[in-house]
């Protein structure tokens, strides 16, 4: 037999292994350097053979992150996430357990990149659960929105398309509209005058004070000497003038303006103090 016939299998058998122990085409062959830094412990050398491996592997990684991209995240904030998860998945790697380590790295970059998104692009706080519902749903709706009618699919049809319950369906269906908080200045839907969701908004009532305080006060009130009440009545329910009541009492009427003060300022301290007590 030839040479060149003696190196043909050779050759063609190389490519078939080289695909058979990475199925990713940018996967480079790094066993060797996990070999090594299994063997090592926490050192220079070691931590050298980690760089190198997460070099070797940063293109796969980069791949990764792109696709996730367009979903409202700069590419290269996911790719430094994609990045962070390769860091990880190098350091946890275990050859001993007999996977490759592209099997191990890519759950692990693409887990990341998914908390990413879930712990810091959401605009309101959704749980995990609702998050990944949401997800089912879109997906589900992607699907059967390709109609020649146009028809929007039910929540019957996502359900038995998702494999969901209704309920499920409509929960996912909620979280869809909760990804990105609409604003308060947003002008409302069917409106030309600028109302926004702001001006829907109530404002707080007085008059709940008001009623707040004049409970805390009436223990207080009952418990001031009589001529202390008196004045108070003249003044705040028949609504009298300090002059009328000095008038009235035979005093003068910067007497009655320092009383009156004495007195609030001896109720407001006495209902402040109940108040820390109570906190």
């Amino acid at each position: 037999m030839s040479t060149s016939a003696r190196s043909t299998p050779h050759t063609a058998a190389a490519p078939r292994r080289r695909r058979g122990r990475h199925p990713h085409d940018d996967a480079p062959d790094t066993a060797r350097q996990f070999d090594r830094i299994a063997a090592l412990p926490d050192c220079p050398e070691r931590e050298e053979l980690c760089q190198e491996v997460i070099c070797a592997w940063m293109p796969m990684a980069g791949r990764l992150a792109r696709n996730f991209r367009d979903r409202g995240e700069a590419l290269e904030d996911l790719e430094q996430v994609a990045a962070l998860g390769l860091v990880k998945a190098v350091h946890r790697y275990d050859p001993g357990r007999g996977s490759a380590f592209e099997s191990f790295a890519v759950p692990t970059i693409v887990g990341e990149v998914k908390r990413h998104f879930r712990d810091h692009l959401w605009g309101v706080h959704v749980p995990r659960r609702t998050q990944e519902l949401r997800n089912q749903v879109r997906a589900a709706s992607r699907q059967l929105e390709c109609r020649p009618d146009d028809r929007r699919p039910t929540v019957a049809e996502l359900a038995e398309f998702s494999g969901l319950s209704p309920e499920e369906v409509m929960t996912g269906l909620e979280a869809l509209e909760s990804y990105s908080p609409l604003s308060l200045d947003a002008e409302l839907p069917g409106t030309d005058d600028g109302y926004s969701l702001k001006d829907t908004l109530g404002v707080p009532d007085p008059g709940y004070d008001q009623v707040v305080f004049r409970e805390a006060v009436k223990p207080k009130l009952r418990c001031l000497p009589e001529r202390d009440q008196h004045i108070l009545y003249l003044r705040f329910f028949d609504e009298l003038t300090q002059s009328k009541i000095a008038d009235r009492m035979g005093i003068s009427q910067m007497h009655v303006s320092r009383l009156l003060t004495r007195i609030c300022e001896r109720l407001q301290e006495e209902i402040e103090e109940d108040r820390e007590e109570r906190e």
